[in-house]
């Protein structure tokens, strides 16, 4: 038996094939169980399970607070079988009203702050829930949703909440799962309410009437938000995009011509002490002139003072400045990525996850109308049990005094049920009285009168509807009286901080920057001569050497076929070794940097590939506006880019591995935007190794490895059509086919 067992368990699986599938396994558990937020009630399983155990500790919001160990330890030993430290995060996270639009929990203690602290320890902080939390729960004991065994089958916890209001759309949440993530906006609940109630009449109302319902997210922490109405529209009928928050701020005037600007609430996520820290950089950074000072004055209230190091400046000048150099102003990257019916995740619109809800509002509906007939039919049971025994209250009393079994004989006497008898044998002797008698009818009648309404209710899809829609507008009433419920981020339609000059505020002095052959970058102040002895790390050496001005921005072309923009104000001093420039841009590490130039919008630039295709790009065209750089030469399969150098003269010369060189004239290379372009020098299965650009009547330049310039006043020789072999390069040109 024990070799049956042995056979059973250690069967022959292919590796991939075990992999796959306990991977998917572990895939589908992350997704439906830790990551992804439920669209009906809008909570991950550990927070639904801190606040049904919260209920079942009677944490309501009227009562008192509980160590917040003790909450976490019931939720861990019940119900979330993991680490305690998660469970309390999850916790402190509802609590934190920087991080909630509409917190679930009320702590008491230090749950954290906006600066980035974390919460105290769970056995120094108190909590309740809230009335959100509360809304939540209401009508859970109706058995308004089911109920599973929890982890020890010694409990039960419920699948959902109720969810009275669309959580997951009013407080937003996140979560980073297998292959996929999160990123929910709070969106103001107010605005929420009014969208579903539109959305019971109308399931498909126009974009227009929908974005006039809710037309964009409310953050906590307030702040303005400075995407078009456009951006938003397009960011919600996709589930996905970028909501632009800038920080809300004032001029305060101080007399004299002086003045201070004050900001008063910042973009939600942004914690503000590296705010602060980036504010002082600002200041302490020579090459521009913004602050003279950063202070943070912040009590339970934002406020930060900015004073500016040149009175003359405009505050919106200076403003948009800070905005584009600090998280004065930052970009959430919405994903309405959400679990449909617990099952199936799916990026949605925010209408769809409000009629994911509706739909659970109407589940929900019934359940308790179903539930509440049942109460109703049980105790108009046992009225009519009532009833029947004040009608006969002689004989009752004389059965329940003389019989052994009073309650067999009742129910064969008056024809009763066992529920009915048994109720009036435990009737007490003071609801013996007329009173009581005329209280009982009118009871009945009154609970007959409300079954038949829910008969009607359950009957028909209209009062379902129309039941809904008032129980939200009971909701909206409450929320309103509240002041936490008004709208807090406003909106906006300013600058795009992205079209500002930072040339009106940094100040212009020439610097060098050098980058090395391992990519580290780093500047000096004033032209530096190029022969000087640059220090380097063991094993790297000089590979560019620019002379520009602080207001430049250096473009870099890489061997993947893209340019990369980087602001000269960026880049480290020299005083030490500099930073890798991979930090600053996103060049993967496998592409190489073919050339780095200050940028000048004048000027054209050649661009070529290691096969010999390459065209003309007006500079301009080739500033990138995202550190992932801008797509300028398309590659075919098996090639990269070779070399980009600027458009001088009126010929190109070019030289292959294969140690033949051509030249060409410029007028003969296309002017593209971008693309693939043309084939130059056909290098046949060599490879293109260099090239130059030069005035003919000025001859060909080159430098020999030991740092001598040569020159070939008569290139007529080399000078061909385009696309062309080329022949033998001119005599003492270098070993390793390059210009310089």
């Amino acid at each position: 038996m024990a070799k049956d067992l042995f056979d059973h368990f250690s069967q022959d699986i292919p590796l991939s094939k075990a992999i796959s599938e306990r991977y998917l396994q572990y895939a589908l558990s992350t997704i439906m169980h830790r990551a992804l937020p439920d669209a009906r009630d809008g909570l991950k399983p550990v927070q639904r399970r801190i606040l049904y155990a919260m209920k079942e500790l009677k944490l309501s919001p009227t009562s008192g607070f509980r160590k917040s160990a003790k909450i976490s330890g019931d939720v861990m030993g019940n119900y979330h079988p993991h680490g305690e430290q998660a469970i309390y995060d999850a916790l402190a996270r509802m609590a934190q009203e920087f991080n909630l639009r509409y917190p679930l929990i009320d702590g008491q203690g230090n749950f954290g702050n906006i600066d980035g602290d974390k919460p105290a320890s769970s056995r120094y902080t108190e909590a309740r829930l809230t009335t959100f939390a509360e809304s939540l729960l209401e009508g859970l004991n109706e058995d308004s949703v089911d109920f599973r065994p929890n982890y020890d089958d010694t409990l039960e916890e419920p699948i959902l909440l109720p969810s009275s209001f669309p959580n997951l759309l009013a407080n937003g949440s996140t979560g980073i799962a297998v292959g996929m993530a999160a990123n929910i906006p709070p969106h103001n609940i107010i605005e929420l309410c009014d969208t579903c109630i539109h959305l019971i009449r109308y399931p498909d109302p126009p974009i227009t009437t929908r974005m006039s319902k809710l037309p964009g997210p409310d953050f906590p922490t307030g702040g303005i938000i400075v995407s078009t109405r456009d951006q938003i529209e397009k960011a919600y009928l996709s589930g996905k995009g970028q909501i632009r928050v800038r920080a809300r701020w004032e001029v305060e005037n101080l007399g004299r011509n002086q003045w201070q600007i004050v900001v008063t609430e910042i973009p939600y996520q942004v914690q503000k002490s590296k705010l602060i820290e980036s504010l002082a950089k600002l200041v302490q950074n020579k090459k521009t002139q913004l602050l003279a000072d950063v202070r943070d004055e912040s009590t339970e209230t934002i406020r930060i003072v900015l004073e500016p190091k040149i009175r003359k400046i405009e505050p919106e000048t200076l403003m948009e400045a800070i905005f584009k150099l600090t998280e004065m102003e930052s970009r959430f990257s919405m994903n309405l990525n959400v679990l449909i019916d617990g099952q199936r995740p799916k990026v949605c619109t925010p209408w769809e996850i409000l009629k994911a809800f509706l739909n659970h509002r109407l589940v929900i509906l019934k359940r308790r109308a179903h539930f509440r007939i049942n109460k109703i039919d049980h105790r108009l049971t046992l009225l009519e049990g009532y009833i029947v025994a004040f009608m006969n209250l002689d004989r009752v009393i004389e059965i329940i005094r003389y019989e052994n079994s009073p309650k067999d004989t009742l129910i064969e006497e008056f024809e009763l049920l066992d529920v009915q008898a048994e109720a009036i044998l435990n009737m007490r002797l003071r609801s013996l009285r007329k009173l009581e008698e005329m209280e009982l009818k009118n009871e009945q009648i009154s609970l007959t009168k409300e079954r038949c309404e829910l008969d009607d209710l359950i009957g028909s899809e209209e009062l379902q509807k129309n039941k809904i829609s008032d129980e939200l507008k009971a909701i909206k009433a409450v929320f309103a009286k509240n002041p936490a419920c008004q709208r807090r981020t406003a909106f906006s339609d300013l600058t795009d901080a992205g079209d500002f000059d930072l040339e009106d505020v940094i100040e212009s002095e020439p610097v060098t920057v050098i980058c090395s052959e391992l990519g580290w970058i780093r500047l000096f102040r004033g032209h530096v001569p190029f022969d000087q002895d640059f220090k380097f790390r063991d094993g790297d050496s000089l590979k560019f050497a620019r002379h520009g001005q602080s207001t430049d921005k250096l473009i870099i072309f890489g061997s993947n076929g893209r340019f990369y923009s980087l602001p000269a104000s960026s880049i480290p001093g020299g005083r030490g070794l500099g930073e890798p420039i991979r930090l600053m841009i996103d060049l993967p590490n496998e592409v190489e940097i073919l050339a780095l130039l200050f940028h000048d919008p004048e000027r054209q630039l050649v661009v070529v590939s290691e096969k010999g295709n390459g065209f003309i790009v007006e500079e301009g065209e080739v500033l990138a506006q995202t550190r992932n750089g801008k797509q300028i030469l398309n590659l075919k399969k098996g090639d990269v880019g070779k070399a980009c150098v600027p458009v001088v003269g009126d010929h190109l010369a070019l030289v292959g591995e294969n140690r033949k060189m051509l030249v060409i004239p410029l007028s003969e290379v296309p002017v593209q935007a971008k693309g693939t372009g043309v084939r130059l020098q056909n290098v046949l299965k060599s490879r293109l190794s260099d090239m130059k650009s030069f005035a003919l009547e000025e001859g060909l330049f080159w430098q020999t490895p030991k740092g001598q310039v040569r020159q070939a006043k008569e290139v007529a020789k080399w000078i061909g059509k385009r696309g062309g072999k080329g022949l033998k390069p001119p005599h003492g040109f270098p070993q390793k086919n390059v210009f310089s």
